[in-house]
């Protein structure tokens, strides 16, 4: 019975592919060189030295320390600093993943569309009397039902899928490089994006960000966005092979390959793609830039090597059609990790009596009920914004700047969480990175600010250009999110108080 426990928990290699597929986003990489070219390189190596790997270090810290405790971030929090502070910090960070549920399940069809047609024809899908986002919507709530039943048989049912998912990423990259060093061979050596020294690296191609220095430093906020989930794998300590030895090293090893992974592959973009031929025109948007660049990429193969236009042509349809099946594979994958991880964080790190009913109770390791209901949540919204019309279209899109900067404020609840716990003497860490208190309180700093600043900055730019709907929501949504939190748990507390036998309370 013991060997069979062990081979269903995580080795090192199935943590790394479960975080590499959690946190690294292929999407990032030709968005990222969309919004500023070259100059993207800098913002991610300030992002990953002053916030990623100093936080995946914390992380790591945090996870090894509490590797038997199975509420991830939040008994992290809630044993540093308190419950009412971990739970307002725990249902932020949870409730941006319902909004990400929401938003993927209906736009994952467009890689499908690209593996089948070599192109986004997902607003001409008819099905009998629906179409467009209809069909799109319908489609998301089955992937979302599909999901969430192959998530509730269990972490092995989980793990194959995550695997192909990080497999899937894997070898997109993988073709990615080869291909790219490849055209740089037959093109001996020529850039199709010149680099003219330091400037390349400091002056963004696109006119939109092009000496707006706070609309770059708005672009940090995207990279955090890049880095995150990371925290959303903290609730695996629990079922990791030797846990207080392979989660750190799971947390490391992830930590630098994605790091060095998002800067590399932004300058290979460069050496097939020109920013002003391939990114400027008129059609390119964030939405289809993944499938441009790499339909560029398969044509530019072609026409490094001597292949006519038809054959180069046909060559970058195939691998459009290559990018959609790995994408669809990649959010697969991610969508079997963050289906499950952040909910089972919520719900068995925090009291059962804060939950009704039969919310917080488990089976295969999972909380079924509580992922059925998550699912209802998901599928609901889904169907309103489908079926609701244009209003409801920008009631999502109000939902989304309420949740963009709400996602990444539940860092600094985590970081500031740090000092706290290497303050407490009586906990057991077996993984130590930040030897003393002066190293611990200074980095905690440097994270903190990175994430405020980010998001200070994210949250002007909009009013700065007009747009003062979006400052005033992506303000309102950590405040109403944190609010409902804070609701939730003295409404508990309270019940708590009035079943308290009253001469306990006196004692």
């Amino acid at each position: 019975m013991a060997n069979t426990n062990i081979t269903k928990k995580l080795t090192l290699v199935s943590l790394v592919l479960m975080i590499f597929t959690s946190v690294y986003g292929f999407n990032n990489i030709p968005r990222s060189f969309y919004k500023m070219g070259y100059a993207a390189i800098p913002w991610f190596i300030f992002a990953a030295i002053t916030f990623f790997v100093p936080f995946a270090l914390m992380v790591a810290e945090f996870g090894s320390a509490f590797k038997e405790e199975k509420g991830g971030i939040y008994s992290w929090m809630e044993k540093s600093i308190g419950p009412k502070f971990a739970f307002i910090g725990t249902f932020m960070w949870y409730f941006s993943y319902i909004t990400w549920m929401v938003n993927v399940a209906s736009s994952m069809w467009v890689p499908v569309s690209n593996a089948i047609f070599g192109e986004d024809t997902t607003q001409s899908w008819t099905v009998f009397t629906l179409h467009g986002p209809q069909v799109l919507g319908v489609l998301g709530i089955v992937w979302i039902v599909i999901v969430t039943y192959t998530s509730t048989k269990g972490l092995d049912k989980i793990k194959k899928v995550t695997s192909l998912g990080g497999t899937a990423v894997l070898l997109l990259n993988v073709f990615l490089w080869i291909g790219a060093i490849a055209v740089l061979i037959g093109n001996h050596g020529h850039l199709a994006q010149p680099i003219t020294g330091l400037h390349s690296f400091t002056q963004t191609p696109n006119p939109i960000y092009a000496g707006d220095i706070i609309a770059s430093l708005a672009f940090v906020v995207y990279a955090l966005f890049a880095y995150g989930g990371l925290e959303a794998v903290g609730g695996l300590v629990d079922v990791t092979e030797k846990p207080e030895k392979t989660f750190p090293k799971g947390i490391l090893l992830s930590a630098a390959i994605i790091s060095v992974g998002y800067s590399l592959g932004i300058l290979l973009i460069g050496i097939f793609t020109n920013w002003v031929s391939v990114m400027g025109i008129k059609n390119v948007n964030l939405g289809n830039a993944s499938y441009i660049v790499m339909a560029n990429l398969g044509y530019s193969l072609g026409t490094a090597f001597g292949a006519s236009h038809a054959a180069a042509a046909a060559l970058g349809a195939g691998v459009a059609r290559f990018i959609g099946v790995s994408m669809f594979l990649a959010l697969s994958g991610a969508f079997f990790t963050l289906m499950f991880s952040p909910l089972k964080q919520l719900i068995e790190g925090t009291p059962k009596k804060l939950w009704p009913g039969k919310i917080s109770e488990t089976k295969n390791g999972m909380p079924v009920y509580a992922m059925w209901i998550q699912a209802a949540i998901v599928c609901v919204i889904i169907a309103l914004i489908a079926f609701g019309g244009s209003t409801m279209a920008t009631f999502f899109n109000i939902l989304v700047s309420m949740t963009n900067v709400a996602m990444t404020i539940p860092y600094i609840f985590i970081t500031l969480a740090f000092p706290y716990f290497k303050k407490k003497v009586e906990i057991n860490k077996p993984f130590i990175v930040y030897k003393t208190p002066l190293s611990a309180n200074i980095w905690t700093w440097i994270v903190v600010l990175t994430v405020g600043l980010a998001n200070f900055f994210s949250i002007i730019q909009p009013a700065l250009e007009g747009d003062r709907q979006t400052t005033i929501w992506s303000v309102a949504g950590p405040i109403i999110f944190s609010a409902a939190a804070w609701f939730m748990y003295s409404r508990y507390e309270k019940k708590q108080y009035i079943e308290k036998p009253r001469q306990k309370k006196i004692s």
